[in-house]
């Protein structure tokens, strides 16, 4: 089963409204054939990015949610507003979100399910940090997450994205080797999870690789069969470092 590459930028905490719309409107007026393309703006600009690539085919994801779709939660936005403000998809799990705001597993599983309920697609990160790979606990770290992020949910309506911890924002990458490593486990591991018919939704199911992906590393990554696409954090900030990538994917 033949799986389009998939390039996400995930924006983080940047952009302006106007600069925003500038990134939005370059990505939708650059080469996209034959990849699916993502952003995931800042929550204040997902409308704004939502016109800018009104008909262009460039999805646009929330960087978060909240598992209830309304009630007495602060500062929080729900699957039901995101779906509302025009997005398709939203991350969850992030590496940042783990560890910076103690995001859980369990966490991770109810926002998995009520983005599903609410017809979106979530983006599921999972990774290691540096002392788990040093102490050879990657997999058993990573095939945690995804078995708890997917217990009782149907695994083909969702991307998985593996992503390093040490690799985020550190400059630091896996080598293409060792992410496919991972990546390959994880396509087991969902198989196993499935059931019958679990080779047909391993199969199917994109797995994205995050962690520093640049220009110059990206064809080397995608390259390796099973990683679909990449999740890409400071990179996708300048259409001049994001396009080159979505290029690289064209020609995996």
């Amino acid at each position: 089963m033949a799986r389009t590459p998939f390039i996400a930028g995930n924006w983080k905490l940047h952009k302006t409204l106007a600069e925003a719309e500038a990134l939005a409107r370059a990505i939708a007026d650059g080469p996209r054939e034959g990849v699916d393309v993502l952003v995931a703006p800042v929550a204040t600009a997902i409308t704004t990015v939502v016109a800018a690539l009104a008909d262009s085919g460039v999805a646009v994801a929330g960087q978060n949610c909240h598992q209830e779709n309304s009630g007495a939660f602060t500062g929080e936005l729900s699957p039901a507003l995101l779906l509302d403000a025009g997005c398709s998809h939203c991350i969850v799990g992030h590496s940042e979100r783990r560890t910076l705001f103690g995001e859980t597993d369990a966490g991770v599983h109810a926002k998995t399910t009520a983005l599903l309920e609410a017809g979106l697609t979530p983006i599921v990160c999972v990774g290691e940090t540096l002392e788990q790979r040093e102490a050879g606990q990657t997999l058993d770290v990573v095939l945690g997450q995804v078995r708890s992020a997917l217990e009782g949910v149907d695994a083909s309506r969702v991307v998985l994205a593996y992503e390093p911890v040490w690799a985020i924002g550190t400059g630091r990458t896996a080598s293409p080797a060792d992410a496919q490593e991972v990546h390959a486990a994880i396509r087991e591991t969902l198989r196993s999870l499935s059931g019958e018919g679990g080779g047909e939704v391993a199969q199917g199911v994109r797995i994205l690789y995050g962690g520093s992906v640049k220009p110059n590393n990206a064809a080397e990554l995608l390259a390796e069969p099973d990683i679909d696409g990449a999740l890409v954090g400071g990179a996708s900030l300048k259409a001049e470092t994001f396009l080159p990538i979505i290029a690289a994917a064209n020609a995996a």
